[in-house]
């Protein structure tokens, strides 16, 4: 009886394995895409946020606290929105800040220093042309000297052990929406342009929030593309999506529910965090944030448990 439970529960298994389409075959003849490697390079990427973590409540204790916090990644968001950076770098930017306070503990005076310290490293990791430390000594009113900035930079690095190269959400959602707009996918795993908008986001709502820093970013990209189809389209997480992403529909649930939490907050004026949304509101970016969807009651059902008094 146990050998025949066995022999079942393996076909099971193999049948799941054989549902799975292989995203990259397609690919094989277009070197630039990588397809021989890309599952290898997923694989190192997963790796490395695990080797660089973010704690959860790591200000503990800390002068600074978390709505500190959130102002400054509120105007760090407009200050890259000023200087025309590349999303990476937003991204970027706050993580360097996150992994360098969460073992270098500052005061709420030297805050604003390591944010605009962080977005001048990212800069310089992502951009082709960065903004010079003139530049970001300028945005902040002069608070700060050229000097004070190179100098939280060496220690910023130092502290980093010059290991900057955490991956980003931004990495894990492109590959979540190539595999998911593929030709030969069923309907329930396309992914057009509006959705991967939104997954982006609810992804960037995110980073002001404090109660998800310990997140990994293939779990930030993986719920929000799964509540951004969700809500466009009333569609399912896939045995496709779980098994690239690694991630099934029930693990990403809370963490949607800390997206929805988002939304809700920035929607109903319950914060005064407000850059992303007012962001996401232009043409440019297709209005996402003032969709009628991020008023359902799909997103206020599912922020209930974080938003009930």
């Amino acid at each position: 009886m146990k050998e025949n439970e066995e022999v079942r529960l393996c076909q099971v298994f193999a049948n799941a394995q054989l549902s799975v389409k292989d995203v990259d075959e397609e690919y094989d003849d277009m070197p630039l895409l990588c397809s021989g490697f890309v599952k290898d390079i997923y694989k190192y990427l997963h790796q490395l946020e695990v080797e660089q973590p973010i704690r959860g409540n790591y200000m503990q204790g800390y002068e600074i606290n978390a709505r500190m916090r959130a102002l400054l990644i509120d105007w760090m968001v407009q200050v890259h929105s000023t200087f025309n950076l590349l999303q990476e770098t937003l991204y970027l930017s706050v993580a360097v800040l996150d992994r360098f306070l969460q073992v270098q503990p500052v005061s709420r005076q030297k805050l604003q220093l390591v944010g605009v310290t962080a977005m001048l490293v990212a800069s310089k990791y992502e951009e082709l042309s960065p903004p010079i430390v003139g530049d970001f000594a300028y945005i902040t009113d002069s608070a700060f000297t050229n000097a004070q900035i190179l100098e939280m930079e060496q220690l910023v690095l130092k502290t980093l052990n010059f290991q900057l190269g955490r991956p980003l959400p931004l990495h894990f959602l492109r590959r979540a929406s190539k595999l998911a707009n593929r030709p030969w996918a069923l309907v329930t795993t396309q992914c057009d342009t509006e959705r991967h908008m939104l997954a982006k986001y609810l992804m960037e709502l995110t980073l002001i929030d404090y109660e998800m820093v310990h997140y990994r970013p293939s779990e930030i990209a993986a719920a929000a593309l799964c509540l951004s189809q969700l809500l466009l389209n009333g569609l399912p997480w896939s045995p496709t999506q779980e098994h690239y992403s690694t991630y099934d529909e029930a693990h990403l649930k809370p963490i949607m529910q800390h997206m929805a939490k988002n939304v809700v907050k920035v929607n109903g004026g319950k914060t005064k965090f407000k850059a992303v949304r007012n962001k996401y509101s232009s043409s440019k970016l297709m209005k996402i944030s003032l969709i009628p969807q991020l008023k359902s009651s799909l997103i206020s059902n599912m922020a209930a448990a974080l938003t009930a008094p």
